[in-house]
């Protein structure tokens, strides 16, 4: 099997895109980096329902660093961008430079993230994103949309039936806000 670093946001985005990786014939390494997430307790309660699900079921899970200065310095003068927009397409660059940093960084050649299983996000932006950080580190980005084949409706019945932590908004203070 071919190793696939996962960009995963939260346990029940990562459940059904593990899944789906499986059994098209990879080998995912889930990655949680999402400085975004706000505040720092929603944070812990996501990172580690997720690291609890990913030992659960036997996939190699990392952990990056919660760099949420990095994050408001990357997005500054975007606060007040509506969801979708330029603020989520920085945020996404952000997330996935990391992602394919540290698929060069463990010679993992490709990577993707659960980012599109929500029907809250926009799939073209967050691809674009991808194929930018792509180019930059000369790792594969697949673009896996996950939200098809029922894809966010599994996502949720996993959830349900492993009882995950489910999440009331995207994680950064100004999704909040929409």
């Amino acid at each position: 099997m071919k190793k696939v670093v996962l960009h995963a946001c939260c346990a029940p985005c990562a459940s059904y895109p593990i899944n789906k990786l499986i059994q098209d014939g990879f080998e995912p390494v889930v990655y949680f980096y999402n400085p975004n997430i706000f505040p720092l307790e929603e944070y812990d309660i996501r990172r580690l329902e997720l690291e609890k699900y990913c030992k659960k079921i036997g996939v190699e899970y990392y952990c990056g660093d919660y760099d949420i200065k990095n994050f408001y310095n990357t997005i500054k003068g975007y606060e007040k961008e509506p969801e979708k927009g330029l603020r989520c397409s920085i945020c996404f660059n952000l997330r996935l430079d990391k992602t394919a940093e540290f698929a060069l960084n463990n010679d993992i050649k490709y990577f993707t993230t659960t980012l599109s299983v929500s029907p809250h996000k926009n799939t073209n932006q967050i691809f674009e994103q991808g194929r930018v950080v792509s180019k930059k580190y000369d790792v594969e980005f697949l673009e896996y949309n996950f939200k098809k084949q029922d894809g966010f409706k599994i996502s949720r019945q996993i959830a349900k039936e492993n009882n995950m932590y489910a999440q009331k908004y995207c994680g950064c203070e100004f999704s909040i806000r929409d």
